[in-house]
């Protein structure tokens, strides 16, 4: 995703951006700028975005090189991660909820649960125990 942004894919740009906004671990760990690149963070905005300033630094990075709008953008970040989603990796789990509060798998950090019986109904027939165990490689 990371090289594709890189490329100037204005959707893996956009896409990378929002990851990283509304927690993805994966999407923060590639997506991360130095803060020496230049980033400025948007004077007065940051109020109500619960993020870091490393990640706010990243985000706006990839919104600018996508050519993105940052404001709008960064509003339907912000209503996503506050009115919350379906963030569970567990296929057919419903429950919706803000990203925060869905457990990372230990081992990936990619994978959202929900719960514990989602993790586990997931690790023995979702596939998230061979997706997981590449993910170590």
């Amino acid at each position: 995703m990371r090289k594709a942004a890189e490329n100037g894919r204005t959707d893996a740009c956009l896409l990378l951006a929002q990851l990283m906004y509304i927690n993805q671990p994966y999407a923060r760990k590639v997506g991360r700028v130095e803060e020496a690149a230049g980033v400025a963070t948007l004077a007065g905005f940051m109020g109500g975005h619960d993020i870091p300033p490393e990640v706010w630094t990243g985000v706006l990075h990839w919104l600018r090189k996508g050519g993105h709008s940052l404001i709008e953008n960064l509003v339907e970040f912000r209503k996503l991660a506050v009115v919350g989603g379906n963030y569970c990796f567990n296929d057919g789990c419903e429950v919706v909820g803000v990203v925060k509060d869905f457990k990372v798998c230990p081992q990936c950090k990619d994978a959202r649960y929900c719960g514990a019986a989602c993790q586990k109904a997931d690790w023995t027939t979702g596939g998230h125990k061979a997706s997981c165990a590449k993910a170590e490689l």
